[in-house]
């Protein structure tokens, strides 16, 4: 399960529809729908949110909002809870870490798509994350305090 800090615009076809899937999965464990990925640590930053079905139904939501502006068309029906959230944060280091996953992934799984954001420095994050100076998240698969 990858939810990215980043702008869902970065994602190519394949990690788009992913990042659907996924995100509707993370919405049914925060909703006890399901036994697995409960313990999935890209689950925290929700977990710690005042009202975490709130932020993965905002989080949702714009990644419907980016399927459509592609042409996709995206159940948003499947999205539960109310339609705003407050924002949450992502270390900058975070967002560096993810940027360079994604691009290499990019690299290798859709070229062309990858060659428009190689000016990017660091990108924008998703809409409900705001940055703030930090690391990589504790949480994150490998840390080692780096």
């Amino acid at each position: 399960m990858r939810l990215w800090s980043l702008h869902p615009r970065y994602l190519d076809t394949k990690g788009l529809l992913a990042l659907w899937r996924e995100g509707l999965l993370a919405q049914a464990v925060l909703l006890g729908r399901t036994r697995g990925y409960r313990h999935h640590p890209q689950l925290v930053r929700f977990r710690t949110a005042s009202d975490p079905v709130a932020a993965i139904g905002a989080y949702l939501r714009e990644v419907v909002e980016e399927a459509a502006k592609r042409g996709y068309r995206f159940d948003q029906q499947r999205i539960v809870g109310p339609g705003g959230a407050a924002p949450l944060t992502v270390n900058v280091g975070q967002l560096e870490f993810e940027w360079h996953h994604l691009m290499a992934k990019l690299a290798r799984r859709s070229p062309r798509w990858a060659q428009q954001w190689l000016q990017v420095a660091l990108p924008d994050p998703h809409p409900l994350f705001q940055v703030i100076p930090g690391p990589r998240e504790e949480w994150e698969k490998g840390f080692e305090g780096a």
